[in-house]
């Protein structure tokens, strides 16, 4: 009398490069499989608007029996890509879209379970430091937020400002995709400024902080270093797109594919 539950996601990094497909090509139009086998990235763009357009801006309302007005769908979603990556703050929501914070709630609560956004909660057990106790909220397929903000071509991504939201967000989906099992996937942040982009847990025990960095010569910050001295892991990484292999301060420095081919099951 029971069943089992399988997610499938869409198609990652690892799955993309046995295609013979770029990351740099994933990660611009996401993992859906026809957006990313089109052939340019108009048709890309094209079928897009019509993801948005017929399920997230329609489909979406309707199955959750509100009448949420397109107007203030496509407002929620504007505000939505504003804020990847970020603390999500939702009286800050509701009170700029003229909607109630319960509304505002199981709308959200709604896209989550429809795989649409994720919301990474943060680390606060065993430490007595004040923490930020709040999710941080990131569109699970990057070509989605790239579309919500009118991105067209890989070179319109680069220079925007949104792009380092927008690997982070990439990668904590490859992270999320790929992680073994016993692993849990949380951010921690402190007010004094120590962060980590992502934390992975086993159990209740902080083994591996990652902070990822769009520039493929990163530099350690002060916070990060922090954030491994309070949750004392041993495993440490800054994740690149494509930057070499080493280690620094302890730290490995390593691209996305390393990381995901030479170090995320060993941990």
């Amino acid at each position: 009398g029971r069943i089992a539950h399988i997610e499938l996601p869409t198609i990652n990094l690892m799955e993309a490069n046995k295609a013979k497909i770029a990351q740099d090509k994933i990660w611009f139009r996401g993992g859906y499989p026809e957006a990313l086998t089109l052939r340019t990235n108009a048709q890309w763009y094209a079928w897009a608007e019509n993801y948005y357009c017929t399920f997230v801006e329609r489909d979406v309302n309707f199955l959750m029996n509100e009448n949420l007005s397109p107007a203030t769908v496509r407002n929620l979603w504007t505000m939505l890509s504003a804020i990847s990556g970020n603390i999500v703050n939702y009286e800050n929501i509701s009170r700029s879209l003229g909607i109630s914070r319960a509304t505002t709630l199981k709308y959200l609560d709604f896209m989550e379970g429809a795989f649409l956004i994720r919301r990474l909660q943060p680390w606060f057990i065993n430490t007595t430091k004040r923490i930020v106790k709040s999710p941080k909220i990131y569109f699970r397929d990057s070509g989605l937020l790239h579309y919500m903000n009118r991105i067209q071509t890989t070179d319109e991504l680069a220079g925007h400002i949104v792009s380092g939201a927008s690997w982070e967000g990439f990668v904590i989906e490859q992270i999320h995709q790929l992680v073994p099992s016993h692993l849990s996937v949380y951010y921690y942040r402190t007010h004094h400024g120590a962060e980590s982009d992502v934390v992975l847990v086993n159990g209740n025990i902080p083994v591996a902080c990652v902070e990822i960095k769009r520039n493929n010569a990163p530099e350690i910050s002060k916070g990060f270093l922090n954030c491994i001295a309070d949750l004392n892991t041993q495993k440490n990484f800054i994740v690149t797109p494509g930057s070499d292999n080493y280690t620094n301060n302890h730290i490995q420095i390593c691209s996305l594919h390393t990381f995901l081919t030479k170090y995320i099951t060993h941990i």
